[in-house]
């Protein structure tokens, strides 16, 4: 049966000389992968280079339930990026962002909201024209909400510490290891305050900005069962400076 959905690209894996298996992040059926055939050749109806981390796509899929690889009707990129794939420091971000939810988002399970959230994201960072330096660190925590680690501010105000295995602001240093301490605690609690729309106003020195994203990596490492590693953020660290 056919179905139209939206999608998100995930990752892209060859498949045999000329074909390859692509898995996408749709907003009917949530994560999926699909076989494409003939894309790696020079007139393919769906080109490889379609299918770039984090694209947009507008779809036709063929859909079965039993949780097998699915294939594609038809596929567009809708809306096609104009920024991303010419800008080094969005592609940057793209490549670390798209590295992170690889690792993250692994439900078959439809999301709306977090697929709304995903899909809205790359168009902002599309259409951003102000230094997108915090874009990473702001997605991140909003990811978190949907994810369900959220930061708990309820005491923040008055906190000096950040507890990152319960996700919790303390007044009091907590007994693990996993904390942020003055004055992460209060440059992360600013950070929280900040969404896409304002995110340029935030100062953060480079140095702070990587601390703080390594501990956030650290963050959903610690609620993310099998998330591992990012190496990416080296590559990004190295263009944001």
């Amino acid at each position: 049966m056919l179905h139209k959905t939206r999608g998100i690209v995930f990752k892209v894996t060859d498949y045999g000389e000329s074909s390859v298996v692509v898995q996408v992040y749709t907003e009917k059926f949530g994560l999926q992968s699909y076989i494409v055939n003939g894309a790696k050749k020079p007139k393919a109806k769906i080109h490889r280079n379609m299918l770039q981390p984090l694209h947009l796509l507008d779809m036709v899929v063929y859909h079965k339930n039993a949780g097998t690889v699915q294939r594609i009707a038809e596929l567009k990129n809708l809306p096609v990026l104009q920024s991303i794939p010419y800008d080094v420091i969005k592609s940057s971000l793209i490549m670390f962002l798209n590295e992170v939810l690889y690792k993250s988002v692994k439900q078959q399970a439809p999301d709306e909201n977090l697929f709304q959230f995903l899909f809205h994201s790359v168009e902002l960072l599309d259409q951003q024209t102000n230094n997108p330096a915090n874009f990473h660190l702001v997605f991140l925590l909003r990811l978190s909400r949907y994810l369900g680690f959220y930061p708990d501010q309820n005491k923040a105000a008055d906190a000096d510490y950040f507890d990152m295995r319960n996700g919790v602001f303390t007044k009091y240093k907590p007994e693990n290891w996993q904390y942020l301490s003055p004055p992460h605690t209060q440059n992360f609690y600013q950070l929280l305050k900040y969404g896409f729309e304002n995110m340029d106003q935030l100062v953060l020195k480079n140095d702070e900005r990587r601390y703080l994203l390594s501990k956030m990596l650290e963050y959903f490492a610690q609620h993310i069962e099998g998330f591992g590693n990012i190496r990416s953020h080296e590559v990004l660290e190295e263009v944001l400076g």
